[in-house]
């Protein structure tokens, strides 16, 4: 949603609306109120609600006036995108910078600002009902308004999901199940994620573990393709689990570890290989770029897969046009 479908003076009560519908109610004003041009995009996720913003330089208030009158009760874990973003609650007040992330309650006043001059501001925000999470309000409250990185450990894995998340039910139609079983991957990795910061692992489910343990996979499957030795046996090893506990983790999926990490450089392969930017680049060197590092193997793997040889399929995709492959919201 968008508040430029708007008339100029419309848009800032509209933004007003939203957040008081969407998050909570607060009291909101801004520099840009005569023009205030944002967009909001929510996405009910089964059992949570993923709320992802865009907007110029304000300031957000929730008094305890407002927290009596209406209360989710809902914590809020948030991705800040850009810009830098101060908040306050409780007796914690953080300055957050790209990258970082962000716990709230709604059922305690906070306020939010953005710093004067930072341009426009992008966040990503999960929205969890206090009952679904395993950990007890008293051990996270010293959480709330912290700044907490995302950039290493299960925090990584839960910024880029919920990022990545964002993306997919912002480009495309996702159907119910679908969204049901995204937002049951982000409780458990939120849940895994808080719970590392306050040494809760225990309290976590054995089903929660698990899927954060799967998750965590996944995403380094995916951020090592172009290694050969991208073996089950070596991700089992990095994870300090052994081989035959990985392979009864993927044993429900359609395919097995191997045959997706297989399919995954084929995908990356194909898309390059269609790509316009990178017509220059010799067949040989695009499988290399996602681990065959063999041009036979690559080209039997790939004919295999694709009916033709990638040099074919190449010549094939670049006259008619070019095409892309999200490759980044491929189920398996």
């Amino acid at each position: 949603m968008r508040s430029e479908d708007l008339p100029a003076a419309d848009r800032f009560p509209w933004w007003c609306e939203q957040m008081a519908q969407d998050i909570v109610p607060s009291r909101v004003s801004s520099p840009h109120a005569d023009d205030f041009r944002s967009v909001v995009t929510v996405a009910e996720l089964g059992p949570v609600v993923l709320t992802a913003l865009d907007y110029p330089e304000m300031r957000s208030v929730r008094s305890s006036a407002l927290v009596r009158r209406s209360d989710p009760e809902r914590y809020g874990l948030s991705v800040v995108m850009t810009n830098e973003l101060c908040f306050a609650q409780g007796h914690n007040e953080a300055r957050l910078t790209p990258g970082q992330m962000l716990l709230h309650d709604t059922s305690q006043p906070f306020e939010t600002r953005a710093l004067p001059g930072a341009g426009r501001g992008e966040m990503v925000m999960l929205q969890l009902p206090r009952t679904a999470l395993p950990l007890r309000p008293e051990r996270l409250n010293p959480l709330l308004a912290r700044d907490l990185s995302g950039a290493t450990g299960i925090s990584a894995v839960f910024a880029r999901y919920l990022v990545d998340v964002a993306g997919t039910v912002g480009r495309r139609e996702v159907g119910n199940r679908e969204l049901r079983r995204l937002g049951e991957v982000a409780l458990d990795l939120a849940a895994a994620t808080l719970a590392s910061y306050i040494d809760a692992e225990d309290r976590l489910s054995p089903e929660t573990r698990r899927q954060a343990l799967l998750t965590r996979i996944e995403v380094f499957v995916e951020h090592n393709l172009a290694d050969p030795e991208l073996t089950p046996a070596a991700i089992a090893a990095h994870h300090h689990i052994s081989l035959g506990y990985l392979h009864r983790l993927f044993q429900h999926r359609e395919m097995t570890l191997a045959a997706w990490i297989r399919h995954l450089r084929l995908e990356h392969a194909r898309a390059d290989l269609a790509d316009p930017r990178l017509r220059h680049h010799p067949v040989h060197a695009l499988g290399a770029r996602w681990g065959f590092h063999h041009a036979a193997d690559f080209s039997r793997a790939f004919r295999s897969a694709h009916g033709v040889p990638p040099g074919d399929y190449r010549r094939q995709a670049l006259e008619a046009g070019g095409t892309t492959v999200d490759v980044a919201s491929m189920n398996w």
